[in-house]
């Protein structure tokens, strides 16, 4: 299966058919009157991972990363990406015909400005950009004269003559033991969040906030268990359900109908209108410019902000609590075996990075109850490690080499909960600046771990304490520390992280990853991630205030060769150890003997 996974990965790349398609492209924008277009990789409602039918950005330009744009003008193109996709894209878009352009040193809407004139019309689809971004590049037209225009169908859709069709897997109902909640019970709680906020309705436009209103997951996109749709949810009044008719079986159509109307997704544009004199919350990272543009048009008043939903879906309540505990148990399991066996393949110098992914995807469908992995493996030897969100091919793929670091981030989906681990494993004979590297990120993952921290404390607050020993050293990582994660949903969950940016407080039943790392560019990569639970804190003697901590849930051995215990304190000493002894004691009931005895070794005390 992951051979044909990874071929189909660089067949996605089409980076010789782009001068084409660019000119063709070209040819349609000037029938249409525009002299350039806005390609964002994006569909309707923002999602992580896309349809193949929403793969514009790949069909026009090769490039297949998580993240990019396209700006295509008369006589010059733009191809953004991100730091994690600088290598990748020099491998997939025809550079003849694109300038590689960084997200960052020079966004889209700066470069532009810089490369528009007065007169010029630029086209965008209203449907693939939120407000905020069809508002930036409007500015950016405006200040040299030009026009920013809303097309009515998007010009690469009438080119793009092998378009995929549109997912339609079916819906399925999630249990209440494992969803916790009915959902007639959270759409009241959501109706009073609309009170408090004085809207007259929501527009849902993020499927995950769909899904768990609802109790429903799908199989649309890869990796995260969506089923597309919208949702309108009024005040007052009875909610409605948009979504695709051939994808609810009677079961599940007689179940939602109990609680919803259900219409076909083409019908909301037009039922916006029923909304005339009426105050309508958006929510400002998923809502489609489209949206903001028929509510006001329809005499609406379109207000943009957070979708509560995302608040109370990012805290779990106790049945998901208890599904995500009982899937991280199995999934250390799968993972300490997938270790054990790399512990005893690595040393041939035959074993690659496809074939690690291979094996751990394995060792994960053996539990009988994996759905999916929650993203696309992260399998990187030596060097490639260094690359933060590196993806492996068939032309990147290399051999785990005598005394390299090996790093490898994966996660699944079971009904039950989502995973998210990273661990980095050496080959052999670490460095002695291997070994420190490796001793900073885990006193930063420790530090993480072992926090204590005041009710209404932020992730921006607590980021800090990740990078204090790297820091001690001269060295950071530029990533978050650690993201929210999903319950059987998307690994990653909005509002709350743990990151500089990260200014959602924390509150218990939230779930994190720690994820502290160290990237030596064209050397190694050192990450060490488990995902951590929000709990209540015991509060000493004295204390003025309410505490939070985290309780980790993941559970596998960290390489004790990588760890130089003389960088230590008393106190990491004692954690190390003390999750080692968690880790022997709640997986050895899950081992065969032979991974038995090698996590015994594994989690000795230091």
């Amino acid at each position: 299966m992951f051979q044909t996974h990874f071929q189909t990965f660089d067949d996605l790349s089409e980076g010789a058919e782009s001068s084409r398609r660019v000119a063709a492209l070209r040819a349609e924008l000037k029938r249409r009157g525009l002299t350039g277009l806005l390609v964002p990789r994006a569909d309707r409602q923002q999602n992580e991972y896309l349809p193949a039918s929403e793969e514009r950005l790949a069909w026009l330009t090769g490039f297949t990363g998580s993240a990019g744009a396209a700006i295509v003008l008369a006589e010059r193109a733009a191809l953004f990406v991100d730091g994690r996709y600088t290598v990748q894209v020099k491998s997939q878009a025809d550079m003849s015909v694109f300038a590689i352009e960084h997200f960052v040193d020079n966004p889209p809407a700066t470069w532009l400005e810089t490369n528009i004139k007065a007169g010029d019309r630029i086209g965008f689809d209203p449907w693939l950009h939120t407000s905020d971004s069809a508002e930036r590049f409007a500015k950016a037209c405006a200040k040299v004269g030009a026009t920013l225009v809303a097309v009515d169908d998007n010009p690469i859709d009438a080119l793009w003559t092998h378009r995929p069709a549109p997912p339609n897997g079916p819906v399925t109902l999630r249990p209440l033991a494992l969803a916790g909640e009915s959902a007639a019970d959270k759409l009241a709680r959501i109706k009073d969040e609309l009170t408090k906020l004085r809207a007259d309705a929501l527009i849902v436009s993020d499927p995950q906030n769909v899904d768990w209103t609802f109790n429903i997951r799908g199989s649309d996109v890869s990796h995260t268990p969506l089923a597309l749709g919208f949702a309108a949810i009024p005040r007052d009044g009875r909610p409605r359900l948009y979504i695709d008719p051939a994808k609810l079986t009677d079961e599940v159509r007689n179940a939602l109908e109990e609680l919803t109307d259900l219409r076909p997704t083409d019908e909301l544009a037009r039922d916006l209108a029923t909304y005339k004199g009426k105050t309508v919350l958006l929510d400002q990272a998923s809502a489609a410019d489209a949206l903001t543009r028929i509510v006001t048009e329809r005499g609406g008043t379109a207000t943009r902000g957070a979708d509560p939903i995302t608040l109370m879906k990012a805290v779990k309540n106790n049945a998901e609590i208890a599904g995500t505990r009982a899937a991280h148990l199995r999934d250390g399991a799968a993972m300490t075996r997938f270790l054990c066996w790399l512990d005893h393949e690595m040393p041939s110098g035959k074993l690659t990075e496809i074939e690690a992914v291979a094996a751990l995807e394995s060792f994960r469908r053996e539990t009988g109850l994996l759905k999916d992995v929650s993203f696309p493996t992260i399998s990187g030897a030596g060097p490639n490690g260094a690359i933060v969100h590196y993806r492996v091919t068939s032309a990147t793929n290399r051999v785990i080499g005598k005394d390299e670091m090996f790093l490898i981030d994966s996660g699944a989906q079971y009904e039950d909960g989502t995973t998210d681990i990273t661990r980095t494993v050496i080959n052999g004979t670490p460095t002695e600046e291997m070994r420190d590297r490796f001793t900073r990120v885990l006193k930063g993952h420790i530090a993480i771990a072992e926090a204590v921290f005041p009710v209404g404390t932020t992730g921006a607050q607590l980021d800090p304490l990740a990078r204090i020993p790297l820091w001690q050293a001269g060295i950071d990582f530029d990533h978050g520390t650690g993201h929210g994660v999903g319950s059987y949903l998307s690994v990653h969950e909005g509002p709350a992280r743990i990151s500089k940016l990260g200014h959602t407080p924390l509150k218990c039943g939230m779930i994190l990853s720690n994820e502290p790392g160290y990237y030596k560019i064209d050397a190694y990569g050192i990450r060490i991630e488990n995902l951590v639970l929000v709990i209540a804190a015991a509060s000493p003697d004295g204390a003025e205030k309410p505490l939070n901590a985290f309780e980790t849930l993941s559970f596998a051995p960290i390489d004790r060769r990588l760890v130089d215990p003389r960088l230590l304190t008393t106190h990491e000493h004692h954690w190390l150890n003390n999750y080692h002894a968690r880790v022997h004691k709640a997986l050895c009931p899950l081992l065969d003997p032979a991974t038995q005895s090698w996590l015994e070794q594994a989690t000795r005390a230091i």
